[in-house]
């Protein structure tokens, strides 16, 4: 069945009747039927229609259903490089594709298409993202959107001084992004929590009086109470030079938690339930214990596939470590970086080739960002504007679109009584290889740990449930 163009009554005039009968009618008709479904009501479904018109008449065969997986892909991937299309447009434009190929037309390949992974990748690429924050940002610049923050944004320019201060300490130290954000969310909220004032006027009094509202009125975790109190100390020791005396007394206990562990069948039925490139992602954070950060920034050249090795660089603390790479991936992983090499060739031709660079290597080498070495293995489905160099390229993939797959993968394995994550692969990874009697320091390296008292926590999960000791009531 040929569907050249929509009926008339469709474009941006809302919905059509049946009275022609005719096929594209009907056809249209199922396609606002389905977004009547998903929520989407006049006038808005009007966009998502010429959505739909506008890659039809992209399509080189005139019959949609002749349409493949690959012609979805390259038209997706031409949209994405678009400049000036937002992504919640790009959004749009995949939700009118999987509409229009899976649900109205009924393709079969288009039942398996990784419509979420094109959809969550469409994010643009914020100040505030980690990768590049730290450099699209002067010191003293907002990296948070907390209400403490807004609530003193109009007056801010006071402390304008003091931030860039706290600002230049902590990068002088090269602590995380993360770390930088953090801090300076706190130190805002403690300003705000006394009218503004000027910190140096306040003391140990009054940081002892904010811990304990934390505590007691806002009901935080101990982590939390704690994260607060470093925050406070490095303000007041590393930057207004004036120590607090006998507050590091009331840092709470943090409670020992125990990490939540999947079996080795209830990881691989989460993996399973995960498909395209997020079930390759899953892998590796289970194959080689990655954390999440660590493996959507992986790039090219941190692979060894002749060692059969990954590379993790600048990991949690500024440490480069080397992980194995599990064998069974070594040909997915290949496969996925012939398609990823094809995307970049195209970004070339258009003039998108280059990719982000740490620590100013952009100008210490003038090529690499082009080269395919440097690309990223998990890149973006869009390209972004990069808002510290105010160019247009492709980043590396979001990461909350892992974290979603892995929430909705774990409810389709009915895995109900573990609360699963992304992080929870990395805890499985090293606890069955404690299971398989490997040392616990060969498990501290490919973690990445700087204590092995950290790797211990590990020995505890083996100990639940009798895997080591062996009940009296069992002999």
């Amino acid at each position: 069945m040929s569907l050249p163009q929509a009926p008339q009554g469709i474009g941006p005039f809302g919905l059509i009747s049946e009275a022609s009968g005719s096929a594209e009618v009907s056809t249209w008709n199922r396609f606002l039927g389905v977004l009547r479904q998903r929520g989407v009501k006049a006038p808005f479904d009007r966009w998502f229609v010429i959505r739909a018109e506008q890659f039809l008449k992209a399509l080189t065969n005139e019959d949609p259903r002749a349409c493949s997986a690959d012609d979805a892909a390259r038209y997706l991937s031409r949209v994405g490089r678009q400049a000036n299309i937002e992504d919640w447009q790009y959004r749009q434009v995949v939700d009118a594709l999987e509409i229009l190929l899976a649900c109205v037309l009924e393709l079969p390949w288009a039942a398996e298409f990784d419509w979420s992974f094109w959809r969550d990748s469409a994010r643009r690429l914020e100040a505030s993202h980690a990768t590049i924050a730290r450099e699209s940002q002067e010191p003293g610049g907002r990296t948070e959107r907390s209400a403490a923050g807004r609530l003193i944004a109009s007056r801010r320019s006071v402390h304008d001084a003091l931030f860039a201060r706290v600002t230049s300490e902590i990068r002088r130290r090269a602590y995380s992004i993360r770390t930088e954000q953090t801090y300076m969310a706190w130190i805002r909220r403690f300003i705000a929590a006394f009218g503004n004032r000027d910190p140096s006027l306040l003391g140990a009094t009054e940081v002892k009086t904010f811990l304990e509202r934390l505590a007691v009125q806002g009901n935080v975790a101990a982590s939390t109470q704690s994260q607060a109190l470093s925050a406070l100390v490095f303000l007041y020791r590393e930057v207004l030079r004036q120590p607090l005396e006998n507050v590091t007394a009331v840092r709470p206990q943090k409670p020992e938690r125990l990490p939540t562990v999947l079996t080795k069948t209830e990881a691989l039925r989460v993996i399973s339930a995960l498909t395209g490139v997020h079930q390759l992602m899953a892998k590796i954070l289970y194959g080689a214990g990655l954390r999440l950060v660590e493996c959507i920034r992986l790039r090219v050249k941190d692979i060894d596939f002749e060692q059969h090795c990954l590379i993790v660089r600048d990991g949690k603390g500024e440490k480069d470590r080397v992980t194995m790479l599990p064998e069974s991936l070594i040909v997915p992983l290949k496969e996925h970086l012939a398609r990823v090499q094809q995307i970049h060739q195209q970004d070339s031709k258009g003039g998108y080739g280059a990719v982000y660079l740490p620590y100013a290597l952009e100008k210490k080498y003038p090529n690499a960002s082009r080269e395919w070495a440097w690309q990223y293995i998990f890149p973006a489905k869009s390209i972004s504007l990069d808002p510290h160099a105010n160019v247009m390229r492709r980043h590396h993939a979001d990461e909350s679109g892992l974290q979603k797959a892995v929430r909705a993968a774990a409810r389709l394995a009915a895995i109900a009584d573990k609360s699963v994550s992304c992080h929870t692969f990395r805890h499985s990874f090293a606890t069955h290889l404690l299971q398989s009697s490997y040392d616990i320091r060969t498990v501290q390296e490919l973690l990445g740990h700087k204590d092995v008292k950290t790797t211990m926590i590990y020995t505890h999960v083996l100990q639940r449930g009798g895997l080591a000791v062996k009940s009296p009531l069992d002999e």
